[in-house]
């Protein structure tokens, strides 16, 4: 369901009319308190959408490899090392799709396998210097724009801004946002030079 389309309380979502007010704009319910909030929140979406749409295209690669970069990006800055299990636990793909985004992304230069230090029956993965080199280029101003963004709030708003963020994933019925960063979350813009 889109955060900014909440079903009525009461019952189905009553259909938009012409004309001006929430309506109009698309919303479901009858007052306009939340109106700009969630077009803020639209906007977001579809500007995180169409970043997401350049750096694949910049970067030569699909949606799933590129999160599966950003996902190691923030393990290695986090000093873990990843598993084949636990890259496919955090993309939510299957063994066997992540046997073959690895290969894939081995085959581009971009990761490579290693043995574990302690299990020889396992392996880790790790980002190669040039898949780092790329990740800092491509994701590090985006990332350094965001951080100047977050920096102009007080403290108190970005209280606001976490809980209201961590509302709407539940709402969505996703895992709630933590004030840290996540495993998911991508590296910091240095985090790839490391």
């Amino acid at each position: 369901m889109d955060p900014t389309h909440p079903r009525a309380p009461d019952g189905p979502a009553p259909r938009a009319t012409r004309g001006d007010g929430p309506r109009a704009a698309g919303y479901w319910y009858e007052t306009a308190d939340a109106t700009p909030v969630l077009t803020a929140v639209r906007g977001f979406l579809r500007a995180d959408e169409a970043m997401r749409r350049r750096l694949r295209h910049a970067m030569d690669m699909n949606e799933t490899d590129l999160r599966a970069l950003r996902v190691m990006a923030a393990a290695e800055l986090a000093q873990r090392r990843l598993s084949p299990r636990d890259l496919s636990r955090e993309l939510g793909i299957s063994t066997a799709s992540t046997t073959k985004l690895i290969d894939r992304l081995e085959a581009e230069g971009r990761l490579r396998r290693e043995p574990h230090p302690t299990d020889r029956r396992a392996l880790r993965l790790v980002l190669t210097p040039d898949a780092h080199r790329e990740v800092r280029e491509t994701l590090g101003a985006m990332h350094g724009r965001m951080r100047a963004a977050a920096d102009e709030l007080s403290p108190a708003d970005r209280d606001a801004v976490v809980r209201f963020l961590g509302a709407l994933a539940t709402a969505l019925g996703g895992p709630g946002v933590s004030p840290g960063p996540g495993p998911g979350s991508g590296p910091a813009p240095h985090a790839a030079s490391r």
